[in-house]
């Protein structure tokens, strides 16, 4: 069989690094930096091959990540967001290819950084209500969609999320399943849309060791920090997520 895979020093120079984040955010720990990973990554390759190259990488991450959280996990919680969060891939595979990268990084950047306002600026107290059902769904339907198209799902669905201030093991575990599901969904529509190829697989699997490593990496520290702590990084991952997304918008 021919090598296919990508050579070129650069990529690798971000991809690296991009798996290490993205494995870090599929712990739970350091949610949101995830999103970074293949605007990362398409700094050396366009944004569709970038995604499929992290697709096997990210089925990786998925089994250590049930593997250590499964029981972590909140199941009436997942039953309510799982119906969404497939309904926005199924709207990805559809509309993909229709909205440019551009558009799309810079309508999630945005939409993060207005939440990250909204929670910093305008803090709800302590025993403010949870955000209503509706918000849930249309987050979920919402994480969904961007997870699709370049996985960066952690923005939306965390804007529900997050003000639930849930146990950090609960919060990462529900995570974990979610997106390990989101992702299956996707192998069918990616291969229909022609992004399954040798070269990309074959790069995956040059990138494949370094996949559990950083979740590894994150359950030990989420098993560690404490819960104040641990959203501070949260936070601090969305917003370094949306400055990115919304530049390369605007770029």
């Amino acid at each position: 069989m021919s090598i296919t895979l990508v050579t070129d020093p650069w990529f690798y120079a971000v991809a690296v690094p991009a798996v290490l984040l993205m494995g870090l955010s599929k712990s739970g720990f350091a949610a949101g930096f995830g999103s970074l990973a293949t605007p990362l990554m398409a700094l050396a390759v366009p944004v569709p091959q970038a995604a499929a190259i992290m697709l096997p990488l990210l089925l990786v991450m998925d089994g250590v990540g049930l593997q250590q959280l499964w029981r972590e996990r909140d199941p009436a919680l997942l039953r309510f967001l799982l119906p969404a969060a497939l309904i926005g891939t199924l709207v990805g595979t559809l509309l993909f290819g229709r909205f440019t990268p551009a558009m799309l990084a810079g309508v999630v950047g945005a939409l993060t950084l207005l939440f990250l306002a909204q929670r910093l600026l305008l803090r709800p107290a302590a025993d403010a209500p949870p955000p209503p059902r509706a918000v849930g769904f249309a987050c979920g339907v919402a994480s969904g969609f961007t997870s699709f198209v370049a996985h960066a799902g952690s923005p939306p669905i965390n804007a529900y999320l997050l003000p639930l201030r849930m146990p950090p093991l609960a919060y990462a575990g529900t995570m974990a399943v979610l997106f390990a599901a989101i992702n299956l969904s996707k192998w069918i529509p990616y291969a229909w849309l022609g992004l399954i190829d040798l070269r990309n697989m074959q790069t995956a699997l040059v990138l494949m060791p370094l996949a559990p490593i950083g979740v590894w990496l994150g359950v030990f520290l989420a098993r560690r920090i404490r819960p104040d702590w641990f959203y501070r990084l949260a936070y601090t991952g969305m917003f370094l997520t949306g400055v990115k997304l919304l530049w390369d918008g605007l770029r």
